[in-house]
This record gives structure tokens, sequence and C-alpha cells, in this order.
């Protein structure tokens, strides 16, 4: 277990010292200014937002900012980066944002339910966003959402196809009569 901890430690470590990631000139500065190493500043920075997550008032807006903000501006760099491997990741992010949503639109009655539900989401989203090859929204599109694509989207197609004949029926009628 120490090791694991130890490993986990190492990895955040790099991050964020990684040149290549939008927080290293904040980390620089701050570490500078405190002296305090930038693990422990981040350690605190997550356990604040983690108890803000928890009672803070617009908790909500925290949890959804998390899991959008730095989603979109890496999604943008992969769209820039000639490689097709990082579009790939993001739009699986991305899928699962969306599944996610949907569903919690007709489940959000949890939210009030649930203790600690927007730090529980937040952490389900960070763990999706991870950038490890196995993070959790590659895990998630290859267990639940692919098969579950494979095996109803021929459905979804035809649905698809015949909702937009009769839109194109409608919008033919409406200027037809005009």
């Amino acid at each position: 277990m120490a090791q694991k901890l130890e490993e986990i430690k190492d990895t955040v470590n790099q991050a964020l010292n990684d040149s290549s990631k939008p927080w290293k000139a904040a980390f620089d500065l701050a570490e500078g200014k405190s002296g305090v190493p930038r693990l422990y500043l981040f350690g605190a920075g997550a356990g604040l937002c983690a108890l803000y997550l928890i009672f803070g008032y617009a908790a909500q807006l925290l949890c959804n900012l998390i899991s959008v903000v730095y989603p979109a501006y890496i999604s943008i760099k992969a769209i820039e980066s000639s490689s097709k491997v990082d579009d790939t990741k993001w739009l699986t992010y991305w899928v699962l944002y969306a599944v996610f949503s949907v569903l919690e639109f007709f489940v959000s009655y949890l939210a009030a339910v649930i203790p600690f539900y927007f730090l529980l989401k937040c952490v389900f989203f960070v763990w999706c966003m991870l950038p490890t090859e196995n993070n959790g929204s590659v895990i998630l599109y290859h267990k639940v959402i692919r098969p579950y694509f494979l095996k109803h989207h021929t459905k979804a197609d035809e649905a698809i196809d015949k909702l937009a004949g009769k839109a194109k029926d409608i919008v033919g009628d409406v200027f037809k009569n005009k």
C-alpha cells in the first residue's frame, strides 16, 4: 500500500513539473513565492476543493467547471495536434460526459439524496480524464457504452432517418404554404 501511494505521489509530482502542462507556470510562481513544494500546494488545493464540493454554496458549478474547462482546453489542443490518438481519447471523454449528463437529468433528485454527490461526481470525472491509457472514460466506453451502441445503433440510425424525413416533410409543407 505504501509503495502504491509513493507511485501516485511520484506520478502527480511529475505531472506538476511537466513543462507541457498549462499549470506548470502557476506552480512555479506559487512554489517560488511560498517556498512550499508544489506537491503540498496541490494537496492543499485539492483538499480545499474537496471541502468546497462538500460544503460550498456553488458546488455544482465548481464540479462542472472542473469536468469541462480542462477537458475542453486539452481537447482543443488535441484537435490542433497532428496525432489522432489524443483526439480519440478526448472524444471518448466527451461521449462519456454526454451520456452521464443525459442520465443525470433523469435522476437529478440523486444530487439531493446522495451525500457528497458533487464531490463524488467530480472525482468520477477526474478519474475519466486521467492521463493514463486506461482512464475511466476509456474503461467505461469499452465496457458499457460501446457494447450498447453496437447492439442498438441500427435501430437508432433508422429512427434518426425517419425523424429527419418527417422534419424534411414539415419544412417542405411550411415553404409550400407560403
